[in-house]
């Protein structure tokens, strides 16, 4: 069990939450939510003392697991040991344990040594190894890494052992920021599993909304400078929470049509002689006073890309026995395929083995080593790439607004205006630095710039991986709206729903074609396996 007692935080002159006095409890699976910035990291961190609150305490059970996002700490663990480091009482007996047996012998030794016996036979040492290893196969990660420092490994493979670390030790609790991020499909199917046979409290924060449904029993809603607790998965949630919101701003326009009313009575026979009448209209009045409604901070943006000026060709592009290696390791392999005006494509596969640099390559960002890609007639691409940087300064000084303008110089600055307000840049947001953005505020950008340079081919690599729930949802309807053609790298299950008509799978055993829609392809996998 969990116990937020009172807590407020304040960030500047802005109020995140305030006085939240909120529990969750064991058996109980929280998907805690709210908009890019409302403050869901920051609560989980002011719950693990990372952070501390502007007022107000936490209470927690004696075991907690929390992902950690800071990698470079472990540079020099192994792979094994930095995942039993999640068991702080277990590992730190286990180092104090080797450090004594280097030492000369003496009776105060022996005896420590026997209390850190049983520290580690209460905290089940003697499998420690082996538990972890069937963390980190479960999350993707072979036995021959097991035993490699964390530095020698892949940054996203990094996080999956991040990921194995706050899942060790069987915690009573666990407090997981953004879980899926560095997961593939299978990964992520596995860890529903694992969540979902877990026992403890779990509070999880993702911007995965099949994943939150597949899990949660529970939804701790930020919003409103406060949390609410809402019974069921996140779409239950929007229906409650909608139809709440809904009722109290229709109890409030009847609330003011009735006080207009009792107003007109008051204002006719004020200085008449019906005073009685008139006083227990004004004391109605009072009472009727409608509700002081916050402003709820869900906001999601408008993405329709326009349809585009130019048509393009029946095939957008053929692609024809590509190949791509980095030394030794073939990631695309004598790969043909054609594009179709209106396909929308979605492209998975375990990191690592080319999703990226099919795209790259469709972009014209890298070059294939063998094999080619012809466009068809008229193709005009869009690139969305998994790395912002690679089309936008991070560090530059200039505005959003200016940045748009820049790329779109023959639009007007009110159609440059709109096309940020539908991405949620209104007022004076719409001149932030690009530096100031966040990673979710960076990709809205870039998408807003799609909207007014109208191409008719777009190449996504992992657009969803800053936006929130509702930035997601709205990417989804606009990838389905779009009338051109699309191809997206994604492992977000809802988003592919979403759009997909047509998936590419970068299996194991190489590229599939799969003509139908990812639960389709998903169920085709399955009976494969049996």
């Amino acid at each position: 069990m969990i116990t937020l007692q009172a807590i407020t935080k304040r960030v500047g002159g802005r109020t995140l939450f305030e006085d939240v006095t909120v529990t969750f409890n064991e058996g109980c699976r929280y998907g805690l939510t709210g908009p890019n910035g409302s403050g869901k990291s920051t609560l989980l961190k002011i719950v693990m003392g990372v952070e501390p609150s502007t007022s107000g305490t936490v209470a927690l059970p004696r075991k907690v697991g929390f992902l950690k996002q800071q990698i470079e700490e472990f540079a020099n663990y192994s792979v094994l040991d930095t995942v039993v480091m999640g068991n702080n009482r277990l590992w730190n007996a286990m180092q104090e344990q080797n450090r004594l047996y280097e030492q000369e012998m003496t009776d105060e030794i022996g005896m420590r040594l026997g209390e850190l016996e049983e520290v580690i036979a209460e905290e089940d040492g003697y499998s420690a190894e082996s538990d972890a290893a069937v963390l980190l196969t479960g999350m993707g990660l072979p036995e021959d890494l097991h035993t490699k420092k964390m530095s020698e490994i892949p940054t996203d493979r990094q996080f999956r052992v991040m990921l194995c670390q706050a899942l060790f030790g069987h915690p009573q609790a666990l407090l997981l920021d953004e879980p899926t991020n560095h997961l593939d499909l299978e990964s992520i199917s596995w860890l529903e599993g694992f969540l979902r046979n877990y026992t403890g409290t779990l509070v999880v924060v993702s911007h995965d909304r099949h994943f939150l449904n597949a899990i949660t029993t529970h939804i701790a809603d930020i919003d409103y400078e406060t949390v609410i607790i809402y019974p069921g998965n996140y779409d239950a949630m929007l229906v409650t929470k909608t139809a709440v919101r809904s009722r109290a701003e229709d109890e409030n326009k009847a609330k003011e049509k009735k006080i207009s009313q009792l107003k007109e009575f008051v204002a006719k026979f004020g200085a008449g002689t019906r005073a009685s009448q008139v006083q227990s209209r004004v004391r109605e009045i009072q009472r009727l006073q409608p509700l002081d409604l916050k402003k709820s901070n869900i906001q999601r943006p408008y993405i329709r890309f326009s349809a585009p000026e130019k048509q393009s060709g029946q095939v957008v592009a053929k692609i024809d026995s590509l190949n791509k290696a980095y030394g030794d390791n073939r990631v695309i392999r004598n790969f043909s395929l054609e594009i179709h005006r209106g396909d929308k494509i979605a492209v998975i596969g375990n990191n690592g083995r080319g999703k990226t640099t099919l795209l790259k390559m469709l972009a014209g960002a890298l070059a294939q080593d063998g094999g080619s890609i012809a466009f068809g007639h008229q193709v005009e691409t869009a690139y969305f790439p998994q790395n912002h940087e690679e089309i936008i300064d991070k560090k530059s000084p200039m505005s959003a607004f200016d940045w748009l303008k820049e790329r779109c110089k023959t639009m007007y600055d009110q159609d440059v205006r709109g096309a940020l307000g539908k991405m949620l840049f209104s007022g004076d947001d719409a001149f932030k630095p690009i530096r100031a953005l966040s990673g979710g505020e960076t990709a809205r950008l870039i998408l807003a710039s799609f909207f007014l340079s109208s191409p008719n081919f777009l190449v996504f690599d992992e657009p969803n991986n800053h936006l929130d729930l509702e930035a997601v949802s709205a990417l989804a309807w606009g990838l389905e709206d779009f009338k051109g053609t699309a191809i997206v790298a994604a492992h977000d299950r809802d988003l592919i729903n979403g759009f997909a008509t047509k998936i590419i799978a970068i299996e194991e055993e190489g590229i599939q074609i799969y003509q139908g829609p990812l639960e389709e392809y998903l169920e085709t996998r399955k009976n494969v396996k049996k």
